[in-house]
């Protein structure tokens, strides 16, 4: 079975950049929506950014301007570039791909393969 692991993760300081990388082990259809999904302490998980295979990308507002999605279909690897980081942005960043959707439908599609999660700390 496929499996997705993310990369990239670490501590910054606020204002500072991190790339996201998420490799997956084997062929994923380029046809699936993929996302960044993020996890705060004590905080409920949200979608971050959703790329189809069109690559048509969707960012949640409170990181609009500031996070970019995009893919190589070739490398079989998803990307996060995260920039102007805030201490809010502090999270368990996770790679996750679904079944085949349009940008539009790509958040509400139920996301069926999951990375392990790679931490990101923004210090003030």
């Amino acid at each position: 079975q496929v499996q997705l692991v993310e990369s990239g993760g670490g501590s910054v300081q606020a204002g500072g950049s991190l790339r996201l990388s998420c490799a997956a082990s084997g062929y994923i259809n380029s046809r699936r929506c993929m996302a960044w999904f993020r996890q705060a302490p004590g905080k409920e998980r949200e979608g971050v950014a959703y790329i189809d295979s069109d690559g048509s990308t969707s960012v949640a507002d409170s990181v609009k301007g500031r996070f970019t999605i995009s893919k190589d279909n070739a490398k079989n690897t998803l990307y996060l570039q995260m920039n102007s980081l805030k201490p809010e942005d502090t999270a368990m960043y996770y790679c996750t791909a679904g079944p085949s959707a349009s940008i539009q439908y790509c958040p509400r599609v139920l996301m069926d393969l999951w990375g392990p999660g790679t931490l990101v700390t923004v210090s003030a």
